[in-house]
């Protein structure tokens, strides 16, 4: 099999839940009491704690994509377990150890960075505030993390696994492209996903992977876009945010009929003729786990998102044969049976 990386130059339907969920937002930081309680808990089952939870975004929360999902989380365990939350948009790396000691200065016991960018920021201010609870996030265990961390591991990889058997079985071309924003290691690994997966699949087709700089840059990556489908590329696998919106515009004015699969939420509105699926997340699953066990005493762990319930492939698929869906399904029911595992590979 072929690959080739290009070094790179480098809106889900606003749906309607957010429209609501902003105006709401207005209050911007503590909502409802801070009495956290678990919905199914029963007398003498778990003790009332008080937690107050800030977070912080590296993006808007009207993105719809990944911090809308940070967003809905702790709008979730406001109503589900009754916390008091708080967040800030648009933090910068640069900013995030200043924002989280003014979070606790405030008083809040609970920090969770959203986005990996920040486990750095996470582990240093966790080791100058032991009182303090600190979630954050990767794409592998942390060596030696401090003890009041929890981690959540993203766990990117398994779900590019099944959109490069995809997108094996639907080239036409037998071109296919892989658009992400910076060259991390979570990317190299959805990037060596989706080879094991045609190589499998369609060894004979070729993987051209490229990244923008830039997860939010829709100019990047309609250029990038454009430049996959000069080169043939019949099927492009995004693994960027707002930069989708540019990878939309270079599909519709090709004059080709070019298939798409997009992270993270919904978006087949944008693209209803070129949209396959998308490789859904909730991080509500994962924070409420990581909450829940934050009641019970454990200050710090590992929380690995489960493919099939905390992220997973949106079926139906569109746009391509019955028979692709259905070897889709067989492929995800496997990984999330545990029957097929897919290993992090950021080598490339």
């Amino acid at each position: 099999m072929k690959y080739r990386k290009v070094m790179g130059i480098a809106r889900l339907t606003l749906i309607v839940v957010v429209v609501v969920l902003i105006a709401v937002a207005s209050a911007a930081v503590a909502i409802l009491a801070p009495t956290l309680i678990s919905p199914s808990s029963q007398p003498g089952q778990i003790k009332p704690t008080k937690l107050r939870l800030a977070a912080i975004f590296p993006g808007t929360i009207q993105d719809a994509d990944y911090n809308t999902l940070g967003y809905l989380a702790i709008t979730d365990l406001r109503s589900l377990l009754s916390v008091e939350t708080a967040y800030s948009e648009r933090v910068s790396v640069a900013d995030a150890e200043r924002v989280m000691k003014e979070y606790i200065s405030l008083g809040y016991n609970v920090i969770w960075a959203h986005g990996g960018q920040f486990l750095s920021a996470v582990i240093s201010v966790a080791k100058q505030y032991p009182g303090v609870i600190f979630i954050g996030e990767a794409d592998t265990p942390v060596e030696n993390a401090p003890p009041n961390v929890w981690i959540i591991d993203r766990n990117f990889h398994p779900g590019f696994y099944v959109l490069g058997a995809i997108a094996a079985l639907s080239t036409k071309t037998g071109k296919i492209g892989y658009i992400g924003g910076q060259d991390l290691p979570f990317s190299k690994a959805e990037v060596n996903a989706v080879k094991k997966a045609i190589s499998k699949y369609n060894p004979n087709a070729t993987l051209i992977y490229v990244w923008t700089g830039d997860f939010n840059d829709p100019v990047k990556a309609k250029t990038a876009a454009e430049s996959l489908i000069a080169q043939g590329v019949d099927v492009i696998l995004s693994s960027v945010n707002l930069g989708n919106y540019g990878i939309f515009e270079a599909v519709k004015g090709s004059g080709r009929k070019i298939l798409v699969t997009v992270k993270y939420t919904d978006k087949s509105s944008f693209i209803p003729d070129n949209y396959i699926t998308s490789y859904i997340y909730n991080f509500s699953v994962a924070l409420h786990y990581v909450v829940q066990k934050i009641i019970e005493g454990q200050k710090g762990g590992y929380y690995k998102m489960e493919f099939g319930k905390a992220c997973y492939i949106q079926f139906p698929l569109r746009n391509v044969l019955q028979s692709i869906e259905q070897e889709a399904r067989k492929i995800s029911e496997d990984i999330a049976g545990g029957k097929l595992i897919i290993e992090f590979n950021d080598k490339l």
